[in-house]
């Protein structure tokens, strides 16, 4: 009797039960798919317009191919490439600036001094306020006649009359750096920090124990258990610095006679403010080649400096 339900019964305890299941590698794109459609869409359909564009004359009449005489026409300009000189001027100026400022900041902020939390607070707001905001707060001092910057100058014998710091090319040119390394700073600041409090407390109490100096400690302990971070942030900021394109419209515009403009400004009044698509399109090709080449070369620098101080 029992034999025979044993047989009768569809359920095997050996039997394997088979499912029809999507294969693991067909799976894995279909998980990717959203990320490559918003890619594609957002980042390469836009860079590949872009690039078609570059070869053509494209404007608000239309457009009709030249091959490559926007590019030939760019390197063949003087102004264009003063503009690239610009540009690399200011972004290493600016940027080299942030770092110091921002590692100095970080090791007094990082100090065990009172109100410590407080001056921790105080270095936000020029990285919270709206940047547009701060810039029109910093093109006011520079003004001329009612300008604070004038004003105090004036008081102390340093100008005889008003003066205008974006009037002149080179305090505009500097005036920009100077707002832009008050908005970019904070940010730096607050990375090293919290940098340098992951930094392992031991190897600082050793290093005293063996009678070594503040000095000494910088450089050997806080500098290489840092320098990931300090590689990350200045290219970060040479990009963003590159690219940075409010402060100086807001600022100056790109005067006077050129003396801010950078490639950004640059491309945006030829392409924007010209309606000359196909010119504005080859300076924006020329800027991500750029920016493409100084990440490869910047990472590849500071992978031996890494190296040196043993960082992987």
């Amino acid at each position: 009797m029992t034999e025979t339900a044993q047989a009768a019964s569809p359920i095997r305890p050996t039997e394997t039960v088979r499912r029809k299941v999507l294969p693991e590698a067909w799976f894995a794109w279909l998980l990717l798919t959203p990320a490559m459609v918003f890619i594609a869409v957002i980042i390469a359909w836009p860079l590949v317009e872009t690039i078609r564009l570059s070869f053509t004359d494209a404007d608000l009449g239309g457009e009709s191919y030249v091959g490559v005489a926007n590019y030939v026409d760019l390197m063949e300009s003087r102004r264009f490439r003063q503009t690239v000189t610009t540009t690399f001027y200011w972004m290493f100026l600016s940027v080299g600036l942030k770092l110091i400022l921002g590692l100095i900041g970080a090791c007094l902020l990082n100090a065990a001094v009172p109100g410590r939390a407080v001056f921790r607070m105080l270095v936000m707001p020029p990285w919270v306020i709206p940047i547009a905001i701060g810039v029109i707060g910093w093109l006011w001092m520079y003004n001329g006649y009612f300008g604070l910057l004038s004003g105090m100058g004036q008081r102390i014998g340093l100008f005889d009359g008003p003066y205008a710091f974006l009037a002149g090319r080179t305090s505009a040119f500097y005036s920009a750096v100077v707002t832009d390394v008050w908005v970019g700073t904070p940010m730096i600041t607050l990375f090293f920090l919290a940098a340098m409090q992951g930094v392992n407390r031991d190897l600082y109490e050793a290093a005293w124990v063996d009678g070594a100096g503040r000095w000494y400690r910088f450089r050997r302990i806080t500098i290489p258990q840092i320098m990931p971070v300090i590689v990350s942030m200045a290219l970060l900021s040479a990009i963003w610095t590159f690219n940075s394109f409010d402060i100086i419209f807001i600022l100056t515009q790109g005067g006077p006679r050129g003396a801010t403009t950078t490639l950004i400004i640059d491309t945006y009044k030829v392409a924007i403010g010209n309606f000359k698509f196909g010119e504005g399109a080859a300076r924006a090709v020329v800027i991500v080649v750029l920016l493409a080449t100084f990440s490869a070369l910047y990472l590849f620098l500071l992978n031996k400096v890494n190296k040196t101080y043993g960082v992987k």
